[in-house]
């Protein structure tokens, strides 16, 4: 069984620059995958619970789809195990 298409993506492209450093807010084992721009914060909300690294790799494909750009042209370089985090992009 596949995973539902995430709905009302907001347009995050304005991130998609050489270098830039994103900083989202991140709730693991959510009821479902959502992506939301709050007061200028990125929220990302995974199904994918905090072990292994799967919350992670959920967020950054999301992430990537609100971006417009491939997953592994983000890297995670703050909050490995944190609910705060920055990604960064490098194309």
């Amino acid at each position: 069984m596949a995973k539902p298409k995430l709905r009302d993506v907001p347009d995050l492209s304005v991130h998609a620059t050489p270098g830039a450093a994103i900083p989202v807010r991140v709730t693991p084992k959510a009821a479902k995958d959502s992506i939301a721009l709050d007061k200028g914060t990125i929220r990302i909300t995974v199904t994918a619970p905090p072990e292994n690294g799967k919350a992670n790799d959920a967020v950054r494909r999301i992430l990537a789809a609100a971006m417009g750009v491939a997953p592994s042209e983000l890297t995670l370089k703050q909050g490995q195990t944190a609910r705060d985090k920055l990604f960064a992009y490098a194309p």
